[in-house]
């Protein structure tokens, strides 16, 4: 998997929305990634317009550019990558209440208005978070993507709470590491696989037990029922990415 990758714009003069906009974009499946210009987006009644000042590229944006699901994800080209923005309102829909021009937001748009790595990107309101002051931009951009995966899987799918057993594949990667402090945050017990070397740094996240993937077979631990993980792997996976956490609720 690959980990998440922050590109940050230059901060030059943002262009309006009449005009194109430099993006790194594909002109087709499998293409290599080139930048060049693109229209830049219409503001919509319930969106904002952004300035790009961070963005990130996920494991999501290299699956889709194979083009390996695109009958159920179909992209339009040419197409711009990147998922998980940070950046300032530039200006606002009619319909738009909670923020408006020069707020510093993040946000991880949907399948339409994604395209994250441009000068000028449109997020609906909904879909935005103001940024915190503690966090950079670069920070910020690395969190919605990997943030929301990890949260939707533990909180909103697996529903977790305190006293649950929760076992969590790759816990040094993007979406691990998100994974391990929501899990402890909520006050469960955390099992993590991941390398050695990194054992150190699950540890300081909050897991309780670690596992080197490369010398212990996580199923050798008896904190953890297999058939009930498989069982809740399952039924987290059936029809969402989780990717790669498995939750088990004892």
């Amino acid at each position: 998997m690959l980990d998440t990758v922050i590109a940050q714009t230059s901060h030059r003069a943002v262009r309006t929305r009449e005009q194109n906009m430099k993006a790194a974009m594909i002109k087709y499946y499998q293409a290599p990634i080139e930048v060049g210009e693109v229209d830049a987006p219409a503001l919509k009644n319930d969106s904002v317009l952004g300035a790009v000042r961070a963005a990130s590229i996920n494991p999501i944006d290299d699956i889709l550019r194979s083009g390996a699901i695109q009958d159920m994800m179909p992209l339009t080209f040419p197409h711009t990558m990147g998922y998980d923005i940070s950046g300032e309102v530039i200006e606002v829909g009619r319909d738009v209440t909670r923020c408006k021009v020069g707020d510093a937001v993040f946000s991880r748009p949907n399948q339409t208005d994604a395209g994250a790595i441009a000068e000028v990107a449109r997020v609906k309101e909904s879909e935005l978070a103001m940024k915190p002051e503690t966090l950079s931009h670069a920070e910020a951009a690395s969190v919605p993507l990997a943030g929301l995966n990890a949260w939707q899987a533990l909180i909103t799918r697996g529903k977790i709470r305190a006293g649950d057993k929760v076992l969590i594949h790759a816990g040094s990667g993007d979406v691990g590491t998100f994974a391990i402090q929501i899990a402890k945050h909520v006050g469960a017990h955390v099992a993590t696989t991941c390398s050695g070397r990194n054992a150190d740094l699950v540890r300081r996240l909050g897991a309780d037990v670690v596992i080197d993937y490369k010398t212990e077979a996580f199923d050798h631990r008896k904190t953890f029922p297999m058939k009930q993980a498989a069982a809740a792997y399952e039924e987290l996976a059936n029809g969402h990415s989780v990717g790669k956490i498995v939750v088990l609720v004892s």
